[in-house]
């Protein structure tokens, strides 16, 4: 669908004064800082602010984010549904390469970012505008993964990060500053931790989350059960693949976003996808993030039951030994650059026999496979059965012992090592 922007109104003489001003595209959440932001852009920078908020399945009402941007003083106010494209140019190539950051992080943070920066220079290409600006914080990763895409898509439009340039360094900073202007938050001294959600998780950090030993409050999570709280009954589900993509939830097909969204109230339900990790910041801090990833989660549990049947040794071994490289380079906000593009192209083609159907079990903050299936599996029962088979001759494995022993005996006989 294509977007309508909305313009504030406007006299002819402030029209005419705005025609010298330069124009800002920025990523607007609605949230305090970028509410505080776009205030700031207007009032200090002199400049007309054209907001721009990404529906990437938060769930949040957009037609009053849109109502508030012009309230704050946005001259535009763009708000656009990506979800589909989201999940299908973003979230389903990263899963095709199974990333995870330090073993435990599924990116759903770092993916969003790259194309919510990606449709900022396109507007601002569209509205000829001179600057962007997000709402980053000078310590986050997501400064970087921002103006990286920027750098990469629009390298001689500036950007403007508020959160390096003004005085204001803490939250309640900026609570201060939305109660001297007039601004409406929804921010409180009492509930200050930070929330970012889309349609494959939601990540909370700051505020109480910062000591790590302080367990996350229950009432915090919003799109998965406590796994005590669980149903007590087992859920059954199967996700079918093509090429690596799940493409239907119990035989029915669904689309990339209706099928996540399926699979996170599914995953929520029953607990699944709670992550608590102190991970590595790429600005080299160290940061206490909580997520939800429900839906996420129990598609890269299925795809890797999936690719044990369908995918040679030598190719699942070099492409993991890969992944973290990968997941890195994603997590750090490289998203456009040639080499995320090279291992890409790699893991594609590995997807490409990953077809076939996996059965899981949903139960109290587990997700466990039953089974897999696939036209496509390398798996023979003839060649693995320890019954009769035919195929594989056993009095073979002793020459293959013996090329494989002969480094380690002649070690041994020539060093004499002792073990």
């Amino acid at each position: 669908m294509k977007p309508r922007p909305i313009s504030g109104r406007a006299t002819a003489k402030s029209r005419a004064a705005r025609s010298t001003r330069p124009k800002v595209v920025l990523a607007y959440s609605g949230g305090l800082d970028t509410s505080i932001i776009l205030h700031w852009l207007k009032e200090e920078k002199g400049c007309d602010v054209i907001a721009f908020c990404a529906d990437l399945g938060q769930g949040e009402d957009l037609a009053t984010i849109r109502k508030k941007a012009l309230q704050v003083g946005a001259v535009k106010a763009y708000v656009e549904d990506l979800k589909e494209e989201f999940v299908s140019n973003y979230v389903f190539p990263m899963l095709r390469g199974n990333a995870v950051y330090e073993s435990s992080y599924l990116l759903g943070t770092s993916i969003a970012r790259p194309l919510i920066a990606k449709r900022q220079v396109e507007l601002a290409k569209k509205e000829k505008a001179s600057f962007l600006s997000h709402g980053a914080t000078g310590k986050g990763n997501d400064q970087v993964r921002f103006e990286l895409t920027f750098a990469a898509l629009a390298p001689n439009v500036q950007v403007i990060a508020p959160w390096r340039e003004w005085s204001m360094v803490s939250r309640q900073d900026l609570i201060d500053y939305a109660q001297q202007h007039r601004i409406p938050i929804t921010v409180t001294k009492a509930k200050p931790y930070s929330m970012d959600a889309n349609l494959l998780h939601i990540s909370y950090e700051g505020g109480v989350l910062e000591n790590p030993w302080i367990s996350p409050p229950k009432e915090m999570f919003q799109m998965t059960v406590s796994p005590q709280d669980a149903p007590t009954t087992p859920q059954t589900l199967t996700v079918q693949f093509k090429k690596g993509n799940p493409i239907a939830i119990n035989d029915k097909a669904l689309s990339p976003a209706t099928l996540l969204y399926r699979l996170n109230q599914l995953g929520g339900k029953h607990g699944i996808g709670r992550v608590d990790l102190v991970e590595n910041r790429f600005v080299g801090l160290k940061s206490r993030g909580v997520y939800e990833t429900p839906g996420g989660t129990i598609l890269h549990i299925a795809r890797r039951a999936l690719e044990s049947l369908t995918l040679d040794r030598e190719v699942v071994h070099l492409r993991d030994s890969l992944m973290p490289r990968y997941a890195e380079i994603i997590y750090n906000g490289f998203w456009f650059s040639p080499e995320r593009m090279m291992l890409q192209a790699a893991f594609d083609r590995a997807q490409q026999d990953v077809t076939g159907t996996v059965r899981l079990q949903l139960y109290k903050g587990n997700c466990t496979v039953t089974g897999r299936k696939s036209d496509r599996s390398l798996y023979q029962e003839h060649l693995a059965t320890f019954e009769e088979g035919s195929g594989y001759d056993q009095q073979d494995a002793g020459g293959f012992i013996r090329l494989n022993a002969l480094r380690l005996s002649t070690r041994t006989s020539v060093q004499k090592t002792k073990w």
